[in-house]
């Protein structure tokens, strides 16, 4: 629940920055279609959800 409230925060941060420094581009759709897709609760959004969940685990477990 903590990494899905805190996705949604991140993303919606990076969205705001986004529209105000460079305008939308298409990488930055790809984002803002994310954001949506964790805030509706559609028949895909868990799938998503989980693949940004894995992709998180993957990240956190890199060492430097």
């Amino acid at each position: 629940m903590i990494l899905s409230i805190s996705g949604v925060v991140l993303l919606g941060i990076v969205v705001f920055i986004f529209f105000r420094k460079d305008g939308l581009k298409p990488s930055h759709a790809i984002i803002s279609m994310l954001f949506g897709f964790y805030l509706a609760s559609t028949a895909i959004a868990p799938s998503i959800k989980a693949g940004g969940e894995s992709l998180a685990g993957l990240l956190g477990g890199i060492n430097f």
